[in-house]
């Protein structure tokens, strides 16, 4: 017989947590709350590592609560299911992202939106309303609510898909909302900036979408991936003047996906009139906002988080379909602080750090 929610025991876990705000991980013992009637519990495989890892264990944009495990990357084969549990059953695999709850009951929530609900439950650094600890994904075990998983689809690589319940949401969700799809019989032209993480899924969806694809970065060596690995239609330096005057006009959006403070002066020269520049990387220092040349184009400077649940696993259909994962360079889990040291420095990631998780497991026993 199943014991009641209040009678289940927590959950015990294994992984790697910062304890400080130097942001160096090591093993870390602990215990997630228990598996309730709603929730399911994962035996996490992968978790990919997403530059926000860094501003956590770092304490730089969230007031961090220390010891903190990072990790909102998540994709495991679910181990246990509640009694009212209708998504899942054990055996299959689920995904979970940035959150891992929300109030339900906001307009946001209402409206599919949970990510906007400003009681939305972060995946990592949260806590519940009974004071409880919520942890990230580099670790073993996870439990979530099964609202806030997605279901995986059988025969997608799975370290490939961890980077899509952040990065490739990160992409989709306002290349949908903000009408830069094209539409049958029209054509978009989209600029990408930044080739990183977030920014080769932002390639990947837009082609996948049938748009022309623009890349603009500072690193003239990323032209050949740009183009020939990736897809995208053409490449532009950042700091080659005379290109960018050439292209001055050429862009209906630009999602920009760069975490480092730059100018958005060049990029809004871009866009079309009435054209969108899309903020989706998180500079901690704010950017300069030249307001004459938006008013004389009516143009529009918008931000962009993850989308909702229902928007998340329309999200990952659709890269099954189109056999959309991202490119990951799988790791150990000891290895995790030099990759996180890498990332930051933005030594020549190809394009994504996935843990093993799996592996980890099998090493800790």
């Amino acid at each position: 017989m199943s014991k009641a929610p209040a009678q289940e025991e927590a959950v015990h876990a294994y992984g790697w947590a910062a304890r400080d705000s130097s942001g160096i991980l090591s093993p870390y013992h602990f215990t997630r709350r228990a598996n309730g009637d709603n929730d399911i519990t994962i035996k996490i495989q992968y978790c990919g590592i997403c530059h926000g890892d860094i501003h956590l264990v770092k304490s730089k944009v969230w007031s961090t609560i220390y010891p903190t495990v990072p990790g909102h990357e998540i994709v495991g084969q679910v181990t246990k299911v509640g009694l009212n549990v209708k998504k899942f059953k054990v055996g299959d695999v689920a995904g979970v992202g940035c959150m891992m709850g929300s109030c339900g009951s906001c307009e946001n929530c209402k409206q599919d939106l949970e990510n906007y609900c400003p009681k939305m439950l972060w995946t990592f650094n949260g806590q519940y309303e009974d004071g409880t600890r919520a942890f990230g994904g580099y670790s073993d075990k996870f439990v979530v609510e099964e609202h806030f998983a997605v279901r995986i689809p059988n025969d997608i690589p799975l370290a490939g898909v961890a980077p899509l319940l952040c990065a490739g949401i990160t992409v989709y969700s306002p290349l949908k909302y903000f009408g830069l799809v094209p539409q049958p019989g029209s054509k978009k032209h989209l600029g990408v900036v930044g080739l990183g993480g977030v920014g080769h899924m932002a390639v990947k969806f837009a082609k996948a979408f049938g748009a022309k694809v623009t890349v603009i970065s500072s690193s003239p060596s990323k032209e050949k991936e740009a183009v020939e690995r990736l897809g995208a239609d053409s490449f532009l330096i950042s700091h080659d003047h005379e290109k960018l005057e050439a292209a001055l006009g050429t862009m209906d959006g630009i999602i920009d996906t760069v975490s480092a403070s730059h100018s958005l002066l060049p990029l809004i020269g871009l866009l079309k009139t009435s054209g969108k520049l899309i903020l989706v990387g998180a500079p901690v220092e704010p950017p300069e906002l030249p307001v004459f040349p938006l008013i004389m184009g009516r143009k529009v400077i918008a931000g962009s988080a993850i989308g909702g649940m229902k928007e998340t696993q329309e999200m990952i259909d659709f890269a099954a379909k189109h056999n959309i994962t991202a490119d990951v360079e799988v790791i150990p889990m000891d290895y995790v602080n030099t990759a996180l040291e890498r990332l930051e420095k933005g030594d020549n990631v190809r394009y994504r750090f996935v843990i093993d998780v799996a592996n980890m497991i099998k090493c800790a026993n």
